[in-house]
């Protein structure tokens, strides 16, 4: 028998072998999204927008601020779990030392129970209002913004 259920094969057979809703090997990671959104808009000055959970692996759990390098550039990477999304700011700057940074944005998180994070996320779920498509390796993911960005604008 074979049931094709929003693009996810369930097989049963003999063999048993299912992929499950959510499943982490057909998802790509947020790493790999943020990168291939910053390279699809040609490495804009700024960026700000929220992937969901749910469409990525979240290979950067506890990091919030960080530099990272995508083709000629360093972005300044500002990063917050808001359930049901991830949220990233990313400023194209030079690599500073955020190691402080990073964990006093961490500290405070903990600090507040992850609250006022919560309460962003389910904000934004009623605020969002613009949302695009980012193509990886892995497919394609829809990310999402309060307000659609011009592409052409400096900071």
């Amino acid at each position: 028998m074979l049931f094709i259920i929003k693009k996810r094969t369930f097989i049963v057979s003999n063999v048993r072998r299912y992929t499950f809703f959510g499943s982490s090997i057909t998802k790509p990671t947020a790493s790999e999204v943020l990168t291939a959104y910053i390279l699809q808009c040609n490495e804009p000055p700024w960026t700000s927008y929220f992937v969901k959970y749910s469409n990525v692996k979240d290979d950067q759990f506890g990091m919030s601020n960080f530099n990272w390098a995508v083709g000629n550039s360093n972005y300044q990477i500002l990063r917050t779990g808001c359930f049901p999304f991830i949220k990233y700011h990313c400023s194209r700057k030079e690599k500073e030392d955020l190691d402080v940074s990073d964990k006093f944005m961490r500290f405070i998180k903990v600090i507040n129970l992850g609250i006022p994070c919560l309460l962003y996320g389910l904000a934004a779920t009623q605020l969002i209002k613009h949302k695009e498509v980012v193509y990886t390796a892995k497919g394609e993911v829809t990310i999402y913004f309060l307000l659609p960005e011009d592409k052409g604008s400096s900071y």
